[in-house]
């Protein structure tokens, strides 16, 4: 991705990519720690997530060599992505600041935010076959119609299926 190439940090490239390639929302990503990398099953256990649900994501094994040479590299203890402050995550503001200059290199018209990398994660999804339910549950969503909803933007992707499940889904968002 282009995009996650205009970014000179580490730390910052690779939270981002963490929320891309795990869905994670932003909140998730800065309070990860180490041991919630699981290389054996290959998920990240997310702590505490909105509404305080604990959950697994899938760790894919292209992030897991970013993970691990992330690892290598900083050696974080505490936080997987420590903050300035001594015993303190990275901030969300943090982040998000990484994220906007690292838009403004890529030269992209659309803007990126830490939550349209979790959006893209889950469209990417959609299109490559995965169910709307295993969608839902990697990313933390209570209620499907909140992931029906969250997907709308795939619906020309979900049109183009066949079969009637996509019809039904369709239907339901025009």
């Amino acid at each position: 991705m282009h995009f996650l190439g205009c970014i000179p940090n580490i730390k910052h490239r690779t939270i981002l990519t963490t929320c891309y390639a795990a869905g994670l929302r932003i909140t998730e990503a800065v309070h990860l720690k180490p041991i919630a990398i699981d290389r054996q099953r290959m998920v990240i256990r997310v702590e505490q997530g909105k509404g305080g649900k604990d959950r697994y994501v899938m760790l894919s094994p292209k992030l897991l060599q970013v993970l691990s040479a992330y690892w290598w590299e900083v050696r974080p203890k505490e936080w997987l992505f420590p903050g300035d402050i001594a015993g303190q995550p990275i901030t969300r503001h943090s982040v998000e600041m990484a994220c906007q200059a690292a838009w403004r290199r890529s030269g992209l018209s659309k803007p990126v935010t830490p939550h349209s990398l979790r959006h893209a994660f889950a469209v990417h999804l959609l299109e490559s076959g995965a169910d709307l339910r295993t969608i839902q549950l990697l990313l933390g969503h209570s209620s499907l119609n909140t992931t029906a909803r969250y997907l709308r933007i795939a619906t020309s992707t979900v049109c183009a299926t066949n079969g009637s499940a996509a019809a039904t889904f369709h239907r339901r968002q025009i």
